[in-house]
């Protein structure tokens, strides 16, 4: 009768895994019954069957000695072997460091980027619900061309949402006003003098956002903090400057901001810290209804302004759903809406396209105007996750090429173990036990590693970890995997290999290398290089493209630019404007302060301030979107523009400020003027509506960074609504020159904190995570080479002694060191060369989906790769030579003397 088969993987494990009288139990009884019970009760009865007696028989003291089995005494076993591993690491003290260093600095590596990935995609995780909610953001596209994708939109869109749809179970809407004005907040009431502060991260906030976003407050009630006009949440840190030591609930605080605002609030909650796994970071909340009280000499002004309005967009609103509402076909519903309340957008030729960003996408993902902070960016951390790929790899190659190359001297120990009756099984056990213990130690390294280097990766990062992000579940749990993970895959290969060396070949000393080991072996150190040359071209690239970004002509001149903010607290409009011309007037008192002038917005302010405009007399389907920004007599002398035709603005026309504006080169061109002259003395119609005539033409200037095209500009003259107070400097006396602008700023603004940044650093904020990224790749690639000659000089040290008597004898026939260190150099630098040419083209294609990302970037030649292939020789040349260089000198007699 046919012999019937149990599960065939199941039992191929078995008789692979089992000793050899346990493989015959196994096929001979077992696989009788098991033939009995198929035809008795069916297949699957049967397969279980079978499976559950197998495992019986490594339970403890099932299998008897009166069956001529031992009882498998796992733990005396596994005991036995760790203690021959830690025997061979004694002994072979620098095999160990090299083995041990090598896994534990590219574990460590591994590590730290895993905190920086694991941040950056764990924002908004402490939101309750956060599967559920979603920013509404506001796309507009004018004649078919996109002019606006902004993180805001109008007033009335959340309340309208939530009536419109059942899907929509609550909303919440923030208004930044931080962001948008100078915003001072004072305690009037405080010991000694006011304390007043500039709030940058301040917002309106409607009461359901804080249930919404699952904050809880130390002092206060979550639900009903902000559901009062006039009422504010603080965090403990500003509390504490407000108010110190001091309960602040029940207290009242200040408001004045730029546009002449002025509203007392009363501290309703205490928020003891906010996540900094979040895009909105705040540290002062007001009552959305506090926004009710605004301008009351006009009946009606802020319930249409800040309720009803669909004009103006300047609202984060965020909407939660119902559990398993589809948020793609709710969104297929808003353009009916949004044309029913604003049917206006039709007959400017406008189309305004509400979406539902899911709020864990927005910090990695979002690339919208009007963020509340600068967001991460996807592309980043995938590259760091490659990186921290090939680094764990690079590290886990050493360990497999030291340890085959040192096959030879463990294969005597392999022929006497097999001798005295080992079987291949058990050895490969036994290696595998060593490779867990070293790869255990470096572990234990690499977490010391990590948290000594904390501190300084913050400051690489920009994060803020400390030493709790090393005890959290995910991490442990990741120590466990790479524990497992990396002594199998380091260590399963070299022992297979050193367990199936041939006991009387190895006993002879007649071991020979296989073809294969050594292919194996070049290969794994062409792998290293090759990751090498990947991360040193794209340090390069990022590099020379961070220096094109910043090094660029933006058409304005921003070094040595001084900037303030204008005054958050200050008097009305007649004294204001007095107050204003005095505050020039005192700063042109220093020779060194050489122009001056405001404007309403300044380069590098993420602001979408756009104007649609067209020639007079010219149809909306002429019409094309252009920047705008108000600015003084002397913008164009503090920036260095230059004027291409016309004239700037001057004080000698009175009117300017009415009737004219400046336009930039590729604005002309988009309007239709062949030449820049062309333009000058005509007439533009824009959507206030206006008819300005424009005067001068200047060059084109980038307002933001060059990760996004250049687009048109558009300037009119305003010499007293400057938003920002920026100032031409010559810095030989800076000190000085500080102290006389304070000087003058307390003079003219009295009651207004002094702040002040230069605008070079400000602008290139915007490359912040650019910066940073370059900054990590450069160092965790350093590590991957420093790892990779670590494995080499080991390599090079082991194949230098193999080939002791060789050298012995090309130096008795005459060879020199010279010729003896090129014929071992030469198959190293063969190696390097071929992992220089597999590396250019996986360098290109990962370094352009980088540098796609901006307008202007920097081509990627040959240069770059010949750059980083002659350091990856150089250094390896160097890692090698010192072994090549020794066995070259080595005196023959030593190694002769025994043949």
């Amino acid at each position: 009768m046919k012999t019937q088969s149990p599960p065939k993987v199941f039992l191929r494990f078995f008789q692979w895994f089992c000793r050899p009288k346990l493989k015959d139990h196994i096929e001979g009884d077992l696989l009788e019954d098991y033939n009995e019970r198929k035809k008795e009760k069916g297949k699957r009865y049967a397969d279980i069957k079978f499976i559950i007696e197998v495992l019986m028989l490594f339970r403890p003291g099932i299998i008897k000695r009166a069956d001529g089995y031992k009882n498998l005494n796992n733990y005396s076993m596994i005991k036995s072997y760790f203690k021959i591993g830690w025997r061979n690491l004694l002994k072979n003290k620098g095999y160990s460091f090299i083995n041990i260093g090598g896994l534990s600095v590219g574990t460590a590596c591994f590590l730290l980027i895993s905190l920086y990935v694991n941040f950056e995609n764990s924002y908004e995780n402490f939101v309750p619900n956060g599967s559920l909610i979603y920013r509404v953001t506001l796309t507009r596209f004018i004649n078919g061309e996109q002019v606006l994708a902004s993180a805001e939109n109008y007033p009335s869109v959340g309340p309208t949402l939530a009536a419109s749809f059942p899907e929509i179970t609550g909303y919440a809407r923030l208004y930044n006003l931080g962001y948008k004005n100078n915003v001072v907040i004072t305690n009037e009431e405080a010991h000694l003098q006011p304390i007043a502060i500039n709030q940058r991260k301040f917002l309106y906030a409607d009461s359901s956002f804080l249930p919404m976003m699952g904050y809880r407050l130390a002092e206060g009630d979550v639900a009903t903090a902000l559901a009062e006009p006039n009422s504010a949440v603080l965090t403990q840190r500003v509390a504490e400057l407000y108010f110190g030591n001091v309960n602040p609930l029940g207290k009242f605080l200040r408001m004045h901001d730029d546009d002449n605002n002025d509203e007392l609030v009363k501290v309703t909650g205490i928020i003891k810290e906010i996540p900094t796994n979040t895009h909105l970071k705040f540290d002062v909340l007001f009552s959305y209804r506090t926004l009710d009280g605004r301008n009351g000499k006009r009946p009606g002004y802020a319930l249409n302004r800040f309720e009803q309005t669909w004009e103006r967009n300047d609202m984060y609103t965020f909407v939660q759903l119902l559990p398993g509402a589809n948020p793609s076909e709710l969104e297929a519903k808003f353009p009916a809406l949004v044309q029913a309340h604003n049917p206006k957008l039709k007959g400017r030729k406008q189309n305004d396209i509400l979406s539902l960003q899911p709020l864990a996408d927005i910090h990695l993902t979002s690339h919208v105007a009007e963020e509340p902070e600068l967001n991460g960016d996807q592309r980043i951390v995938s590259f760091l996750r490659i990186i921290g790929f090939f680094v764990l790899v690079i590290a886990w190659i050493n360990y497999i090429n030291l340890s085959t190359a040192k096959a030879v001297e463990r294969a005597r120990e392999v022929g006497v173990r097999k001798v005295m009756g080992a079987i291949q099984f058990q050895l490969v056990r036994m290696f595998l036990a060593e490779a867990a213990l070293i790869y255990l130690l470096s572990i234990l390294l690499a977490v010391i590693i990590v948290a000594t280097a904390l501190p300084s990766f913050n400051s690489l990062s920009g994060l803020s970890l400390d030493i709790s992000y090393l005890v959290q579940p995910w991490f442990l749990i990741l120590l466990g995997a790479l524990w497992i993970c990396g002594a199998f895959f380091s260590g399963f290969y070299p022992a297979v290999v050193l367990s199936s060396f041939q006991p009387i070949a190895t006993l002879k000393g007649e071991l020979s290398t296989s073809i294969g080991r050594v292919f194996l072996r070049k290969s794994l150190v062409v792998f290293q290089f090759m990751a090498s040359v990947v991360l040193i071209s794209g340090t390069l690239i990022v590099f020379k493209q961070l220096n094109f970004l910043m090094s660029r002509d933006i058409g304005m001149d921003i070094d040595q630019v001084l900037v303030i903010e204008r005054p958050g607290i200050g008097p009305h409009r007649t004294s204001f404007n007095s107050a204003v011309e005095m505050f020039h007037d005192e700063l042109k008192k220093n020779p060194d302060i050489q122009f001056v002038s405001g404007s309403h917005t300044i380069p590098g302010k993420q602001r979408e301030d756009k104007d649609i405009v067209k020639r007079y007399g010219a149809t909306d389907d002429q019409s094309i979107s252009v920047r705008n920004n108000s600015m003084d007599y002397e913008f164009m002398d503090v920036f260095k523009m230059k004027v291409i035709a016309g004239r700037s603005f001057s004080r000698s026309y009175i009117k300017d400020a009415d009737t004219s504006v400046i336009i930039t080169e590729s604005a002309a061109r988009l309007l239709g003027f062949k030449r820049p002259e062309d333009a000058i003395g005509q007439t533009l119609s824009l959507d206030w509506p206006w008819n300005p005539i424009i005067v001068g033409v200047v060059n084109d200037y980038h307002q933001i960074s060059l990760k996004k095209s250049l687009e048109p500009g558009l300037f009119y003259c305003d010499p007293y609504e400057g938003e920002f107070y920026s100032m031409r400097l010559n810095t030989k006396h800076l000190p000085q020159i500080i102290d006389h602008i304070k000087a003058s700023w307390e003079k003219a603004f009295p009651g207004n904190p002094f702040d002040y940044f230069f605008l070079d650093d400000y602008f290139n904020q915007q490359y912040k995570n650019e910066r940073r990224f370059g900054t990590l790749f450069t160092t965790f690639a350093s590590f991957a080479l420093l790892i990779g000659c670590l494995g080499l000089l080991g390599l090079s040290a082991y194949t230098a002694m193999q080939r002791t008597k060789e050298i012995g004898i090309r130096k008795v026939l005459g060879s020199t060191v010279r010729e003896i260190f090129f014929l071992l150099s030469k198959e190293y630098v063969k190696l390097v060369l071929l992992s220089i040419i597999l590396a250019v083209p996986l360098v290109y294609f990962m370094m352009s989906i980088w540098i796609q990302g901006f307008a202007y970037r920097v081509p990627i030649t040959g240069t770059v790769f010949l750059e980083a292939g002659a350091a990856v020789l150089l250094i390896s040349l160097l890692t090698v030579s010192f072994q090549t260089l020794r066995a070259a000198r080595a005196n023959p007699v030593e190694s002769l003397k025994s043949e």
